[in-house]
This record gives C-alpha cells, structure tokens and sequence, in this order.
C-alpha cells in the first residue's frame, strides 16, 4: 500500500507543531519555576543527591509507607530547607519505601546527621541501596559549557556536509528536521520535568548528539531517492516524485527504527537508574527523527519545490530542474 505524505501534510505539520509548542510552553513555565527551561540534575547545578531505601527484610521496617511530609520535617530540621524531596516506590511491593533528596553540597558529617535523623524517623535503611553523590558548581558549569559546545560543532558539521552533498534547499529543511527532533525531545523533557520530576543529566546531551545523527541520516535516505529520481526524470511534479521516495524507503525507515526501538526499550526497564533517562530521550528523539524524516523534511521539500515551479515554469530542457550530482 503506498502512502500520499503531500496530500495530508498540513495534519503531519499541525501534529508537529502542536506538541514542539506544548513544550515550549512547558520550558517557559519551568523557567519561570526553577530558573531552567529543563530541570538540571547535580550533574549541571552541583550539589549532593541522597538515595535511600528501607531494608524491608528487617520486622516492621517497611510496614508503612514512607510520608513526604515527615520527611520534609526532618530536612527542614536539618537546615536544608530548600532541598528537592521525591519519594521513590519498590519495584515489587509499589509501596514508597525509599526517598531521594538533592540539595545543597553536604559534607560527611551533615550527611550522617541527615540519614541518622531520617532514619529515627522513618526507618532502618538498607546500606547496598544507599546512593551519595556530590558534584561541585564549577564541575557542573564545565559539563553543561561542554555540551552545549558540543551540540554547536555537531550542528556546525551537519550542515557543511549537507551544504556540500545536496542543493541549498534541500540542506535547510534536513536541518529544519533536526531542529524539529531537538524541540521535540526537549519539549516532552521539560513536560515530564514538571510533571514527574524527571532531571536532565550529562548522558542528555549525549542522546541530543545521537538523535541528531539518526535523524540526519534518514533524511539523507530519503533525499538521495529524490535526487536520484530527478536525475532520471528531471520533468515529473516534485510532488510525485517525494512521495514515491518516501514509500520506497519507508519500509527501510519503519525497520530501522523498530529494531533500534527494541534495544532502547530493553535499556529502559532493565538499564538501572543511571540509563533509564537516557534511554527514554533516545526513544522520543529516535521516534520523532523518523516522524521528521517522512512526514516533515521531505513534505517542506515538495512545498518549497512546488512553489518554485510555479513562480518559474521551465521554458525549456535547458530551464529544466537542476539536481547536484
């Protein structure tokens, strides 16, 4: 069955345009909340982050689950007012037997008086579960000074080699799909942030590089189709010509990244904590650069071209289409 991604572009770039302005409302909330567009793990701010679990194999040590507002008594108690509290549920039970809190750098002794006064209060905690991790300011600084230079050179050579494989216009709306895959992850990012919580850490920048590559290099897949198309038939409606691009290399497309999609997947449930983020941010921008590919960079291709050949009829084989070998 072949597919006519032209005659309901205008539905793929209200979808897109719908939920890359969700977040970046999103991002404006969260700014105005937090100071960030993105809620930063210690990895970007510094500071220390504390997780604890309860040791449910000891007698009515996990009978209740834990209450965020006791918890927030004992830190605020503590001095650290300010700090982020979430509380974290067991895989097995559901119930909520472990707490996480970021706050300002702690040292070992301000560390000990808070795990000691959380555990009068809400039990004995299971030290093979206990995570501490601390981070200073300028370390923080540094990472996220280093991925954002990082992103800047990535896009930098994108769109060099683009500029120097395909025509002008084709090389813009490649990057205009990256763009879109960026947004869209960050977007839902920043909707989760403030939804659940979730931070942003260094492996983020990590997946941004990696969505933006695998983006690329669908488009570039299908572009090269049209390309090779208009060599061999320079006089056929560009709209044609995407279209039937688009279906012949749809199935390479959805194949890629089922199977791509299935490795992420598993790294998500059973990655651990650390992954976990990362995992999902791959998924959503590994989702979106194969929207983008199909539905996005290749019908703004067929708009502008369309456009084009009306302004300019061709008078002539010499006026014909024009396609960098």
């Amino acid at each position: 069955m072949k597919i006519s991604v032209n005659k309901s572009r205008t539905l793929w770039w209200s979808i897109s345009g719908a939920i890359i302005l969700a977040g970046i409302i999103s991002m404006l909330v969260s700014w105005q909340q937090i100071g960030a567009p993105l809620r930063p793990s210690l990895d970007f701010i510094g500071g220390t982050r504390l997780q604890f679990e309860r040791d449910c194999t000891l007698p009515n040590n996990c009978d209740r689950p834990i209450d965020i507002n006791t918890v927030r008594e004992v830190v605020e108690s503590q001095e650290l007012a300010d700090s982020s509290i979430q509380l974290i549920a067991d895989g097995e039970t559901g119930e909520n037997n472990g707490v996480l809190i970021r706050t300002k750098t702690l040292d070992v002794d301000k560390r000990t008086q808070l795990q000691t006064a959380l555990t009068e209060k809400i039990g004995t905690f299971d030290p093979k579960k206990s995570q501490i991790d601390t981070v200073g300011p300028t370390l923080g600084r540094q990472l996220f000074n280093s991925g954002i230079t990082s992103l800047i050179v990535a896009f930098a050579g994108i769109v060099i080699y683009l500029s120097f494989r395909f025509q002008k216009d084709y090389a813009v709306f490649a990057i205009i799909a990256t763009f879109h895959d960026i947004l869209m992850t960050t977007g839902i990012f920043s909707i989760f942030g403030l939804l659940f919580g979730l931070e942003i850490d260094s492996l983020f920048i990590v997946a941004l590089l990696t969505i933006t590559g695998f983006s690329v290099n669908d488009t570039v897949v299908i572009y090269d189709r049209i390309r090779e198309t208009l060599k061999v038939n320079p006089n056929r409606p560009i709209v044609e010509v995407v279209d039937d691009a688009v279906n012949q290399t749809l199935a390479r497309s959805i194949n890629t990244t089922l199977t791509t999609l299935l490795s992420l997947i598993a790294i998500f449930l059973f990655g651990g904590e650390t992954l976990k983020n990362f995992a999902l941010a791959l998924i959503l921008g590994f989702v979106a650069g194969a929207y983008s590919s199909i539905f996005i960079a290749s019908t703004l291709l067929a708009w502008w071209r369309s456009r084009q050949e009306k302004s300019n009829p061709p008078a002539g084989d010499s006026e014909q289409l024009t396609v960098n070998s």
